[in-house]
């Protein structure tokens, strides 16, 4: 890499110097980081099905992915990596996505072994975190009829930013921390969900954050198909029945189908809730609620983390 450093571009080589500093990160990790980067929309729409180079990729990825844990789970409970374990979502509600980018000021939040549940890929770093950019989805261009619009993709801080912005100016703008408030809220208005992304190849750490519809996304159509890329936020929807009319209004905006209207009175599964409060934004009756189950896990609630000193900077 020292031998190519002079031609490289100022963000790849910001990357690479990053993952120096990261133990265990090989070679191999860095070369996918790079790859995965630099040809994203690509990438996803292999990754997708959308690609016509999906049928030759697929059933080498099936064989990796059956190699690595035919159950489709993750590690933490298994004991073995899962594919799931490299690649991943956490749901946040709007509130919490909204303070993720407005962090002002660096932090390293390590193993949070508690809060993400999968073996790899669960650190919260970010360096220079009011540094944004905005990305076209790379799941809705590889759509035939995508949602719209298409830039709804929040990259957060360093050296992710300024990758994105250097190798993808058509693509990629930045903007500021305000402008990303209100991407979110724009966002959660048409009813999608928020997800703080994180992945092996990208340092094994959180770098984005997506907001997702299902019809579009390829991590919650992996999500339904078994594979489980997407961990709860830590909460589910709840029911004031004293409030609700059964006018079913929320349950054209639920993500994960959650909900639905039996004798008048809306329904959670429970299970299939996910805990993003898409609902609870849309129900004119303030008939919803957002509350803690702990069996979902730990909500990634960067205050409290933070003020718990797991690593502050």
């Amino acid at each position: 890499m020292s031998a190519l450093s002079g031609f490289l571009r100022p963000s790849t080589r910001a990357f690479a110097a990053e993952a120096k500093r990261v133990p265990g990160y090989s070679r191999f990790d860095l070369f996918h980081g790079y790859f995965y980067s630099r040809f994203v929309f690509f990438y996803i729409a292999v990754a997708t099905g959308e690609h016509w180079l999906a049928r030759l990729v697929s059933p080498l990825a099936s064989k990796i992915i059956g190699r690595h844990g035919s159950d489709h789970v993750s590690s933490a409970t298994t004991g073995g990596q899962a594919f799931a374990d490299t690649y991943h979502g956490k749901v946040v509600p709007l509130e919490e996505a909204t303070r993720l980018v407005t962090v002002n000021r660096d932090i390293d939040l390590g193993d949070l072994e508690h809060v993400i549940p999968y073996a790899k890929a669960r650190e919260l770093v970010l360096k220079h975190p009011d540094h944004i950019a905005l990305l076209q989805c790379p799941c809705r261009t590889a759509r035939k009829n995508p949602c719209l619009p298409l830039d709804v993709c929040l990259i957060v801080g360093e050296p992710f930013a300024s990758f994105m912005l250097e190798h993808h100016p058509n693509r990629t703008r930045r903007i500021t921390p305000a402008e990303a408030i209100e991407v979110l809220r724009a966002e959660d208005e048409r009813g999608h969900v928020h997800h703080a992304f994180f992945k092996d190849a990208m340092l094994g750490r959180f770098y984005a954050i997506c907001n997702c519809c299902a019809c579009c996304c390829g991590a919650m159509q992996a999500h339904r198909n078994g594979t489980p890329m997407l961990a709860s936020s830590g909460y589910v929807s709840r029911v004031d029945e004293d409030r609700c009319i059964g006018c079913g209004d929320c349950t054209d905006f639920c993500q994960f189908h959650a909900l639905s209207v039996v004798d008048g009175r809306n329904h959670i599964d429970a299970q299939a809730c996910m805990g993003c409060g898409v609902c609870v934004s849309h129900c004119k009756h303030e008939a919803l609620s957002l509350v803690r189950e702990e069996s979902r896990g730990i909500p990634l609630e960067i205050n409290t983390l933070m003020s718990s000193s797991l690593g502050v900077r």
